[in-house]
């Protein structure tokens, strides 16, 4: 079990009152779990930049399939970088549209070229790639 340590901050009064208003929004129960997100959030970022330690996340991918092999074009590059991806999920979101999420881990960069090569493909409407930690370095 890790040990808690408290500090102090100091911080602009408007800031604060723009912080404060953000964790009602958000729904924290303090200050203080809204700045330990923060820090692992800047902290999983950094994991990504150094591209030394593999990361986990999803690709969402929006788009109609009855665009003329734009299905088989997915699938083929998915196939061909089987070892980056864990599985996928196909959601049909109406008649013509389609909801892909694929959950991907690896290296931070060899994620961001497959998530660019598949929300880059002719006929897809929306692609998102959404990066997270292992957890294996995060607290």
């Amino acid at each position: 079990m890790s040990q808690l340590v408290r500090f102090g901050i100091s911080i602009d009064k408007e800031l604060l009152t723009k912080f404060d208003r953000l964790l009602e929004e958000k729904d924290y129960p303090n200050r203080s779990e809204a700045i330990r997100d923060l820090i692992r959030e800047s902290l999983v970022k950094r994991e990504w930049m150094t591209d030394e330690r593999e990361v986990g996340g999803a690709v969402v991918l929006v788009y109609n399939h009855h665009r003329r092999e734009l299905v088989n074009k997915l699938t083929d590059i998915q196939h061909g970088e089987h070892k980056l991806i864990l599985s996928s999920q196909h959601i049909h979101l109406d008649h013509n549209n389609c909801l892909e999420i694929i959950a991907v881990k690896g290296m931070p960069k060899e994620v961001e070229r497959l998530a660019f090569r598949l929300k880059s493909t002719k006929g897809v409407k929306y692609g998102s790639l959404s990066m997270a930690t292992t957890g294996e370095e995060i607290v």
